[in-house]
Order: C-alpha cells, then sequence, then structure tokens
C-alpha cells in the first residue's frame, strides 16, 4: 500500500535542508530503484519553483510500504528528520486512484 509522508519544516530550515538534501535524496532513490516511490518532492514557500531564500514549508513523499508501522519507522529515519530539518512529520495510508 502506498503512504503519504508529509514533512513540515521548521522556521528557519534552509540550511539544515541544504545540508541533509544529499542524504535525504539518496533514500528516496533507493525507493525509486526498488520501485516503491510514486512520488516526492518539496513544497516552496512561496508561489514559484525556486524560491530561493524563502525556502521551502515542507516536504511530500508518496512511496509503497508493508504498512504504516513501516511506513513511519522509514521516515523517522529519514535525514530532514534527525537533522531538525522537519519539526512535524506526518504518516497517512494513501489510496491512489488517477491516474
Amino acid at each position: 500500500m502506498y503512504y503519504a509522508i508529509i514533512g513540515e519544516d521548521r522556521e528557519d530550515s534552509l540550511e539544515a535542508r541544504l545540508k541533509a538534501r544529499p542524504n535525504h535524496l539518496k533514500r528516496l532513490e533507493q525507493l525509486k530503484a526498488e520501485g516503491r516511490l510514486l512520488l516526492a518532492g518539496p513544497l516552496p514557500a512561496i508561489d514559484c519553483e525556486d524560491p530561493g531564500p524563502a525556502g521551502f514549508t515542507g516536504s511530500l513523499i508518496l512511496a509503497e510500504f508493508k504498512d504504516l508501522e513501516n511506513a513511519k519507522a522509514w521516515a523517522n529515519e529519514d535525514p530532514y528528520v534527525t537533522s531538525g530539518v522537519f519539526a512535524h512529520v506526518h504518516v497517512t495510508p494513501f489510496k491512489k486512484v488517477l491516474p
């Protein structure tokens, strides 16, 4: 089943986010290689593809996991969590309907 992982950035997280990004992307690439990643990306703080110093308010990951417990465990080990980029992470089941 798919799960939505929604991370909310703490205030002034841009520097920490940029530092943790390579390791964060490495984990996402692993999910992609395993065919389990539906989509992933950041949530810009302003209505712009490249928000520059405004940074991001969080991230969204939609990926397949065995169950909710495994999805939460994976999310809690993410570099954005362990480095303090995310102030809060919400993990919930997701049912893909379209496309």
